[in-house]
């Protein structure tokens, strides 16, 4: 329930950041305003509490959000408290900004290694992987994981290249188990 939430929520505030011709501004302010509420949980539990009418925490949105935030997105958090959705709030702001990286071709890198890469590694790898997709921009995310032994695990979206010795091992034990079977 909580995905359809998001991505009802979510394909509207981006339909109208297209109408408006404010998706790079919207984008930035969603990310922004996404930070807020994670950083700030007593924000969030505040409009979640049932005790509170929708009229104070529109309130409430109005304090905190007004003239620091567009008129879109201000419309678009009074929308979301009205319908009783500001639980979703996170989710919504996730599903957003995911839908304006793939309009706007940004994908999202997650790149293991035994050893931490040199600038140089992460440069020619931002190539390939430019060279490789269809995205004209990259944000990468590297991760240590000495258990891997040697190579990479890359991942973007729901696709993995593994090319780690721990995977190529497991690989040449499971086809060994195979011979020894037959």
């Amino acid at each position: 329930m909580a995905k359809l939430v998001s991505k009802v929520y979510g394909d509207a505030l981006f339909e109208e950041a297209l109408e408006r011709q404010e998706v790079d501004a919207l984008f930035e302010e969603v990310k922004s305003l996404q930070a807020i509420f994670v950083n700030n949980q007593d924000l969030a539990g505040l409009l979640d509490n049932p005790k509170i009418g929708k009229e104070e925490k529109n309130g409430i949105i109005q304090e905190v959000f007004g003239g620091r935030v567009s008129e879109t997105l201000m419309g678009f958090l009074t929308v979301i408290v009205e319908k009783g959705r500001q639980k979703e709030i996170n989710a919504i702001c996730e599903y957003f900004i995911n839908t304006v990286k793939e309009y706007k071709k940004i994908g999202v890198a997650y790149v293991t290694s035994a050893v931490e890469l040199k600038e140089e590694q992460k440069a020619q790898l931002l190539g390939k992987l430019l060279g490789t997709t269809s995205y004209q921009e990259f944000e990468m995310v590297y991760q240590v994981d000495p258990s891997i032994i040697g190579g990479l695990v890359i991942r973007i979206g729901d696709r993995v290249v593994d090319s780690s010795i721990k995977t190529q091992i497991y690989e040449l034990r499971r086809s060994l188990s195979k011979l020894q079977i037959s």
